[in-house]
This record gives structure tokens, C-alpha cells and sequence, in this order.
């Protein structure tokens, strides 16, 4: 099977939204009238962001949520994706599952595949995402991470720590139950992308992103991106957050601290961390009910710049809780 083959067999579908999809040098598309396109692009590499035994639907699944997510955190419609994929030889069955996870992700969202490439070489994803968000008068309504100020809520989507706790058994550094395992696993391997909530945020939140890299980390971008601060109580944040109990903690044999760095530092949870006036808490509330995705408020924005962590005490702690990063 050639290249121009397995793109005909697997990946091509007839246009729908696009103007031109697969098939020719270029795909086109149209944004919607007043409107603006957002667009995101996302690399998954074998060994770095999935294991080699990694089930070819899930990897399908998650190679586009990642993108989605990102489109959440900007408050976009996803309209369209590109796909360019590297394969170090055609097997058939991993292509069909691999496409079976991903088109049903992309039709739940009503994202279509527009076009890409592949080509041989180790196993490698990448993903352009397409969105639209309303820009009336030329006023975009997109979430940016430099619009919190002081006195805003900061909320959270969702729970947190799960990814890392799979990703820290799978590594061998822990021992999970079965049924924890095969949970936290799913949480790792098959985000869901909050575009509904992201949506619903459209006017109502002043700054957004997505937590990939981990709480802190990310907190700490739009922070900066803010120059603005925040002080958060670690214990409140972990009660609020974690989703798992202390009884789970505990049978698995994790302590509080590993527990702390899960739901602080562990990353790939692709939840939203957004801020918010004061005066908006009912209508957050009534948007999360509506997308029927749950938010927790864990602090307030602060004039002073940076990001200060207080214990189970109140008294300051030190900031051990890095995020990831690919070239530290």
C-alpha cells in the first residue's frame, strides 16, 4: 500500500464545512462572517508524549483532544484539522483503529479532517486544529491569558492528578489496583476537551488556557502573561481538585506529598484554568451546569506579581512544583 493509498482508504472523507478538503495541494475553508480563526498546532512523539504499547484508538483520541483543548482554552468552534503523520511502516489494522479513535472524537466536535501528509519515519502525530470565534465590529471575543486582573476568581474544570498518577504507575515508580490503574490510565490516555465549556466562558471569563503542563507551571504563564500574581493554599487546592479520595491515595500507597505533586505538577490533564470577575460567579456556575463539566474556585487574582503557595498552616512554602518542560 502507497502513501496516496492509505490516505484514500483511512483518511479521506468528502468535504463538509471546508470549501476544499483531501485531495488537492492546498484544502480551503471560510471562516464564518465576523468572525475570527483561531488555530492551534500540537506534536505527539513516540517515547515523549505516548508509550510504544499505547492502544491505536486512545492515541488517535488523544492526538486530536490535545489540539481541542487548546481551541477550548481560546473559547473557539473547532471548524477543521490537518494531520501530518509519520509511520515507520503501514499496518493496517493500527491504521483503521488509530482512525476510528480519532474521526469519532473529530465528528463529536464537529471537526473535519482537511488535509496533511505522511510519510515514513518513527512514529509521529501532528495536529493543526481550525476554530472560529465572534469578532463583531472586528472585537474578538477570544480567551487570551493577559486579560485577568486583581479581584478576579480563578477556577479550574474538572479534576486533576489522575494523568500523573497513571503516568507514575506506568513508569514503574508506583503500584496501582487494577481498577485504579485502568481508570487513571483513561484519564491519561483520552482527555476530554472542554470546547462546550470554553464556549459558555465567551464574555463572561477574562483569561484562559489550558492545564497541560501542570497546575503550577500554567498558572504561572498566565500569570506573567497577566503581570499580575495569585497566592494559593496548596491543601485547599488538593482538597478541591484531587480526584481521588485519601483512602485512594492511601491504598495505592501514595503519599501526601506525591499526592500534592499529581495534582500541583503532573500535567496532561487538559482541564481549563480560567479567570473571572467576582460578578460573574453565578453565571460560571450556570455555564458549567449547562456543559455539565464541574468548576472549583481556588483563589483570587493579585495585584503583586508571581505566584505564592501557602501549606495546610497558611505559612509560605517553597515552590518545588515545576511543570514540564521538553528542553530544561
Amino acid at each position: 500500500m502507497g502513501e496516496f493509498d492509505l490516505i484514500e482508504r483511512f483518511f479521506k472523507r468528502a468535504a463538509r464545512r471546508a470549501v476544499l478538503g483531501i485531495g488537492d495541494d492546498c484544502a480551503l475553508m471560510q471562516a464564518p462572517a465576523g468572525s475570527h480563526m483561531a488555530i492551534s498546532t500540537d506534536m505527539l512523539v513516540q517515547g515523549r508524549h505516548f508509550f510504544a504499547d499505547v492502544e491505536p484508538r486512545t492515541l488517535g483520541h488523544k492526538a486530536l483532544a490535545v489540539n481541542l483543548s487548546d481551541l477550548a482554552a481560546c473559547g473557539a468552534e473547532p471548524m477543521g484539522f490537518t494531520l501530518a503523520l509519520a509511520l515507520p511502516h503501514i499496518e493496517e489494522r493500527w491504521l483503521a483503529a488509530f482512525a476510528e479513535g480519532l474521526f469519532t472524537l473529530a465528528d463529536s466536535h464537529g471537526c473535519e479532517l482537511i488535509g496533511g501528509d505522511t510519510t515514513r519515519g518513527p512514529l509521529n502525530i501532528c495536529i493543526t486544529v481550525f476554530g472560529s470565534v465572534p469578532a463583531p465590529a472586528g472585537q474578538s471575543q477570544a480567551l487570551l491569558r493577559s486579560g485577568a486582573h486583581p479581584g478576579d476568581d480563578i477556577y479550574v474544570s474538572g479534576q486533576l492528578g489522575d494523568a500523573r498518577l497513571a503516568l507514575e504507575a506506568m513508569q514503574g515508580k508506583l503500584s496501582l489496583p487494577p481498577a485504579l490503574l485502568q481508570a487513571t490510565r483513561q484519564r491519561l490516555e483520552e482527555p476530554s476537551p472542554r470546547i462546550a465549556l470554553g464556549m459558555a466562558l465567551r464574555g463572561l471569563a477574562s483569561a484562559a488556557m489550558d492545564l497541560s503542563d501542570g497546575l503550577v507551571g500554567d498558572l504561572g504563564h498566565l500569570l506573567k502573561a497577566s503581570q499580575v500574581g495569585a497566592t494559593l493554599n496548596t491543601e485547599a487546592v488538593l482538597e478541591r481538585l484531587c480526584a481521588r479520595t485519601h483512602s485512594d491515595w492511601a491504598g495505592a500507597g501514595v503519599s501526601h506529598t506525591q499526592a500534592l505533586h499529581c495534582v500541583l505538577s503532573g500535567g496532561d490533564d487538559y482541564e481549563l484554568l480560567f479567570t473571572a470577575p467576582p460578578t460573574a460567579r453565578s453565571a460560571i456556575l450556570a455555564a458549567a451546569q449547562r456543559c455539565a463539566t464541574p468548576v472549583s474556585c481556588i483563589g483570587q487574582i493579585e495585584s503583586q506579581p508571581g505566584l505564592r503557595l501557602l501549606d495546610a498552616a497558611g505559612a509560605p512554602m517553597p515552590n518545588h512544583f515545576a511543570s514540564f518542560e521538553h528542553f530544561a
